[in-house]
């Protein structure tokens, strides 16, 4: 494999010293934003929150929809939110965390009113493109001002040279969304919620590998949002789809994940690697190991995003990577595939969004722009 990098050490050294400079998932990290769960608020009932949930979950989510999450809930998972910062600041990298908001002030548009969720996920709502930060057109409702809370943070990257940027606010009528939508059941063509009225996406459907980013079309991005991303980027960067087998679709991180250069983690269930786009013919397909089953009865209880959670790890860099210490299996694979697991506790902010790769957004790593293919 010929790895080939931007050119002119000059640019290397002006990188480095940027505040936000950041181009692929392993890199040496220097510097993170953290979420919170303070003020987390149950999602507002809406027919794109309930479709990546199961049934049973989907109507106690929409009984419960605009109510504070459980105090207990909120004071495990922030415990090891800060005890993950702390692994996180004795690695050496710098972190940021957003404000606490109070999720359940109502808000709206002219077309609609929402109460909010959390800002757990910085993950969903900015995507980071070496030196630019960009805020997503997210679908739902209740996240339409979430970046809110990260401006102090975007204001003073800014102010030290980095690029900031928001994608077109959408509009979220009724026309973006499929009337009489019905997750498609085994054997039956995918469909989506979204229609293509508007472009819409989460970064959490794209990752990144230097002048090349993998998405999966999902239930909170469409071909719009797809291409609005692939035309702001421009030539010097390729937009590879990645096709997921998951019936309700929601971010690329629990499906394909990056590890470093020539190798990347897919999800056996998701993924048929005889369709992986030819670009990745000389990588390593490294396949996640199934859930055990204690990680399918906690996920099953505990998380929004199903028992593929174990995927959704952190590389720090040097190899190592920031693993769920209750995944086993995931931690012993990792070690086989010839990196170093850190294992820490992140099992109670499942309910919030994910775990280690959903709850970060790598603004700084020591890097510099290459392209990993032939």
């Amino acid at each position: 494999m010929r790895v080939t990098s931007t050119p002119s050490t000059p640019h290397a050294v002006e990188s480095l010293a940027r505040p936000v400079n950041s181009h692929n998932e392993w890199d040496p990290l220097e510097e993170v934003v953290v979420g919170r769960v303070d003020g987390a608020t149950i999602p507002s009932d809406h027919p794109v929150v309930a479709c990546n949930l199961p049934p049973w979950a989907a109507r106690l989510q929409g009984l419960a929809a605009g109510l504070p999450y459980p105090r207990a809930l909120i004071e495990r998972a922030r415990h090891e939110l800060e005890q993950f910062v702390a692994l996180l600041e004795s690695l050496g990298v710098t972190v940021r965390r957003p404000e606490a908001v109070d999720h359940r002030r109502r808000f709206g548009t002219p077309d609609w009113t929402s109460r909010g969720f959390c800002n757990s996920c910085p993950r969903d709502s900015m995507l980071v493109i070496g030196d630019e930060i960009i805020e997503t057109p997210m679908a739902w409702p209740c996240r339409y001002f979430e970046t809110h809370s990260y401006r102090e943070i975007l204001k003073d990257y800014f102010r030290r040279g980095a690029r900031w940027t928001a994608a077109p606010k959408p509009q979220l009528t009724d026309a973006l969304f499929e009337k009489d939508f019905r997750v498609p059941g085994p054997g039956e063509p995918m469909r989506y919620l979204l229609t293509e009225f508007e472009p819409v996406f989460d970064a959490a459907d794209f990752v990144r590998a230097g002048r090349d980013l993998f998405v999966t079309r999902s239930n909170v991005t469409n071909r719009m949002g797809i291409e609005w991303l692939r035309r702001h980027l421009g030539p010097g960067y390729r937009i590879h789809e990645i096709e997921s087998r998951c019936r309700t679709p929601m971010h690329i991180d629990t499906t394909f994940l990056p590890l470093s250069p020539g190798k990347v983690m897919v999800n056996p269930e998701y993924i048929d690697v005889d369709h992986l786009p030819g670009i990745l013919g000389s990588w390593e397909i490294l396949v996640a190991p199934e859930p055990t089953p204690l990680d399918e009865r906690l996920l099953r209880i505990t998380s929004m995003c199903g028992k593929w959670l174990s995927m959704n790890v952190l590389v720090v860099g040097d190899s190592r990577v920031i693993v769920e210490r209750h995944h086993t299996g995931m931690l012993r694979a990792l070690e086989r595939w010839g990196f170093e697991p850190i294992p820490c506790d992140l099992l109670h902010y499942a309910p919030f969004g994910g775990s280690f790769h959903c709850a970060t957004l790598d603004v700084r790593r020591r890097g510099t722009l290459e392209s990993y293919f032939d």
